[in-house]
């Protein structure tokens, strides 16, 4: 009885880790987008799809990651190092006017940002679009862009964050501990998955 029992749940384990590691696959999009890869980040229920265009070092991205309504989620590229300083994010989170969904790129230039840090401007790379949406159905925001890889290079070091705190409208603020801390990994985006590594 030991033994079966045994069984049953190194099956179970078996069958939660792969859905798991697979469960970005069948994540869907408005608007019929579709994307060649993706991976499942191992922090804050979020996940990555992307299209790479080696032919002009593009990448048509789609980041998601769950979230309530009135939370934020961020996700960028650091070209410089690992971590939050020198991070090119995008940050996705309810106009405080408005309440409609609203997009920022911001250059994070240190770990001791202000309020005022978390302005809507230019990256060091090119972003040639850029969109978010909230879905109340899953709970979730997910952003959408087409950038130019900075340095044409596929591998880049990735940062994401999730927080509910705001200053004057923007985002502001996170956990610095757990998952909040552990949220950035190194990706190839020419290699299908990714080939995460933290």
């Amino acid at each position: 009885m030991k033994l079966a029992l045994g069984f049953v749940l190194l099956v179970l384990c078996s069958l939660h880790g792969r859905s798991t590691a697979q469960s970005c696959i069948d994540e869907a999009f408005s608007g019929n987008r579709s994307y060649s890869s993706c991976s499942s980040l191992p922090y804050l229920n979020a996940s990555l799809h992307w299209t790479y265009h080696p032919s002009n070092a593009s990448l048509d991205v789609a980041y998601r990651g769950l979230q309530s309504s009135s939370g934020w989620v961020a996700w960028a590229i650091n070209p410089t190092s690992s971590g939050m300083a020198g991070a090119n994010a995008f940050f996705a989170f309810p106009n405080a006017i408005t309440g409609a969904t609203t997009v920022y790129t911001t250059q994070i230039n240190s770990t001791n940002l202000i309020p005022s840090d978390v302005a809507d401007g230019n990256l060091t790379f090119a972003v040639h679009s850029r969109e978010a949406e909230y879905s109340s159905d899953g709970g979730y925001y997910t952003i959408y862009a087409s950038l130019e890889l900075p340095g044409n290079a596929t591998q880049q070091n990735t940062v994401w964050q999730a927080s509910t705190t705001f200053s004057d409208g923007v985002p502001y603020g996170h956990r610095f501990s757990g998952d909040n801390v552990m949220s950035l990994a190194t990706l190839d985006f020419s290699v299908q998955g990714g080939g995460l590594t933290n």
